[in-house]
């Protein structure tokens, strides 16, 4: 009987230093994801062990333009359908994780990303509030589509076929193309 009371106890202790050996394993483990995560959130600003894949990352903006963000998240503005609401505040998600940090660095403003026409004093059925190029912020822009480069004063935006889209911050054309304006023709 001493032989098994030893044998027992033996593979007591060996348990037991097994639990702690695995135990002190894990617990350096995710010290170890833990530093590494913060690296590879820094990629793009996305974690690929973090995020499923179409789902965009729910990270802070750069606090440039939090307040806009924010309230562009709260609440949809007046003159905007909800489903092109819904799609911006996702493209601005998608965008400030990619090029936040870029974008308030090269100077951009709220207003050049989340920029709006006036609302009219008469809010018709027929309006369109962003039917207006000229006053539109990058953000209504995207719908779906990413930006694939950003200057001081430009967002290239590429669509699912390839095709890029140069969005200006200054010097927009109110009325398109040249040709379009009387003004072209002086």
């Amino acid at each position: 009987m001493a032989e098994t009371a030893d044998l027992k106890s033996l593979a007591l202790r060996v348990l037991q230093r097994d639990t702690t050996r695995d135990s002190k394993r894990d617990s350096l483990s995710r010290e170890y994801l833990a530093v590494d995560a913060a690296p590879r959130q820094q990629i793009r600003g996305v974690s690929l062990s973090r995020f499923p894949r179409d789902e965009t990352p729910r990270l802070p903006p750069p606090s440039a333009f939090a307040p806009s963000f924010a309230a562009l998240e709260r609440q949809c503005p007046d003159g905007i359908e909800v489903v092109h609401w819904r799609q911006a505040v996702q493209d601005a998600r998608r965008f400030l994780a990619d090029w936040g940090q870029q974008a308030e660095a090269l100077g951009w403003t709220s207003n050049d990303l989340f920029g709006l026409a006036p609302v009219p004093d008469e809010l018709r059925s027929s309006y369109r509030r962003l039917s207006r190029y000229d006053m539109t912020g990058l953000v209504w822009l995207l719908r779906g589509r990413s930006a694939v480069a950003l200057t001081q004063s430009a967002a290239a935006i590429q669509s699912s076929t390839g095709a890029v889209t140069i969005y200006r911050c200054y010097d927009k054309p109110a009325l398109g193309p040249v040709g379009d304006s009387l003004e072209d023709y002086r």
